[in-house]
């Protein structure tokens, strides 16, 4: 078997790349700067365009690769298209899938279907080098064998002879540049041994720590169980908080996170992105037997109405006009898949509060189509609220925290969700305004004000 890393590096055959979202684009980024072509495909030509001008379109990544993209695309080691059927000429050896396996907040497969039975289309390779498949988006337990697998057969094609396939999710932390493609533990797992043999020779182009699975299953129940794990973890220390409303939870959680083998997650206005919440639905969704998942179950029951109680809460203290900072699931990370943000502010506008939200990484129209409500300055549109939701810690708002303070004057009520204004305590209490952290005692209002049906 020839070894599919040479053959890349010594550029006789290319990567291709099937979605240019933050996993697909930041795989092209770093085999590139390795010196292997690769083309991008996707169905956003403003993107696409983007790329090929030597542009990152996606706020933030640049600075998390850490790299330039323009000179490796200028050097022609990366091309973006629209067109996939570029993808599927000969000289593509390897195929990296990095579509969104999500829709609406649950998991969803009908762009991965598309994706495996446009590569089942192409013409049948050389024997002797069929192609490598590398699954790198998050799948349901089970995906593999129950769809895309399918799909292939149904296709004619030979898993083994015809291609090779694997599973290789992506653990990357965007916000982090300490946590890329190179240096995280990466799991992978392939169909058979030359699969992932040729994995191996492949993810070792970029990656420096790589964990084997024994096959294809167990590599792509990872992602999912491990994030399942922090959604159950993250979501305890809420339910903590509802069931110790008087008491400073936060703290207490702070000082559980001392000892050696336990993390440290604090309550708040719960998780998103597509990680994290999807993550439980993925479990759930590929178990046998999800009735056992009974946990499981009740973390997404408390993770999905932990917003509206908290926006309940405001409405039992008395806000009428609440301020929101933070549309983005994440600081400095223009995502607002699963946001937190979001049934916040559907449960305050559904009781006829007025909301008005913050957020640099958006335009005004994008807050409106994505939040239905309107966009205000900061920080000096803060004077007109007399509740203020400070849910995401952009660096915007910690770098201008001093100055928006003094804007805070009809405010009676600050709910800071990652304690970003922490030190300005005693200006709040000078002020008469109501300053909580989330999981502070009494973060929901006395005994919990929110906590009514």
């Amino acid at each position: 078997m020839k070894n599919y890393a040479d053959l890349i590096k010594g550029r006789k055959s290319k990567i291709g790349i099937w979605g240019a979202g933050f996993i697909g684009f930041s795989t092209m980024a770093y085999f590139a700067r390795r010196g292997v072509n690769g083309i991008v495909v996707d169905v956003n030509p403003r993107r696409v365009d983007a790329i090929n001008r030597g542009e990152v379109d996606i706020d933030g990544l640049e600075g998390w690769l850490g790299f330039k993209v323009k000179p490796l695309i200028k050097r022609g080691l990366i091309h973006a298209v629209t067109d996939h059927s570029r993808l599927l000429q000969p000289d593509v050896l390897v195929h990296f899938i990095a579509i969104p396996t999500e829709k609406d907040g649950r998991p969803y497969l009908a762009y991965l279907e598309d994706v495996i039975r446009k590569i089942a289309s192409a013409p049948t390779p050389d024997p002797k080098l069929p192609p490598l498949v590398i699954i790198e988006s998050t799948l349901t337990p089970g995906t593999t064998d129950k769809v895309v697998v399918p799909i292939l057969k149904a296709a004619g094609k030979v898993i083994g002879r015809d291609l090779l396939l694997g599973v290789a999710p992506r653990r990357d932390w965007f916000v982090d540049d300490t946590k890329s493609l190179k240096d995280l533990d990466r799991v992978f797992g392939g169909c058979d041994a030359p699969a992932a043999t040729a994995m191996k020779q492949v993810l070792s182009v970029v990656c420096d720590r790589l964990h084997q699975a024994s096959n294809h299953r167990t590599a792509e129940m990872v992602k999912s169980f491990e994030n399942a794990y922090r959604h159950m973890e993250i979501t305890l220390a809420n339910q903590l908080s509802l069931a110790y409303p008087d008491e400073n939870i936060r703290e207490a959680l702070k000082l559980v996170g001392t000892k050696w083998n336990i993390g440290t997650f604090y309550p708040g206005f719960g998780v998103g992105g597509y990680c994290i919440p999807l993550s439980s639905h993925y479990v759930l969704a590929g178990a046998k037997k999800p009735g056992e998942l009974t946990i499981l179950s009740d973390t997404i029951r408390t993770d999905e109405s932990i917003n509206q109680l908290i926006a309940r809460s405001l409405i039992a203290r008395g806000a009428k006009k609440v301020g929101v900072l933070g549309l983005a699931y994440k600081a400095n990370l223009k995502v607002s898949i699963l946001s937190p943000t979001l049934p916040f502010v559907q449960e305050l506008k559904a009781a006829g509060i007025e909301v008005q939200l913050c957020d640099p990484l958006y335009s005004p129209e994008e807050i409106r189509r994505i939040a239905g409500v309107e966009p205000f300055d900061y920080p000096k549109g803060l004077a007109q609220f007399d509740a203020v939701a400070a849910i995401v810690d952009h660096d915007q708002f910690k770098r201008g925290s001093d100055k928006a303070l003094k804007n805070l004057g009809r405010c009676r009520i600050v709910l800071d969700n990652l304690g970003m204004w922490k030190d300005r305590a005693a200006f709040f209490a000078k002020n008469g305004i109501e300053y909580h952290i989330c999981g502070d005692a009494n973060w929901l209002g006395p005994v919990g004000a929110g906590s009514a049906s």
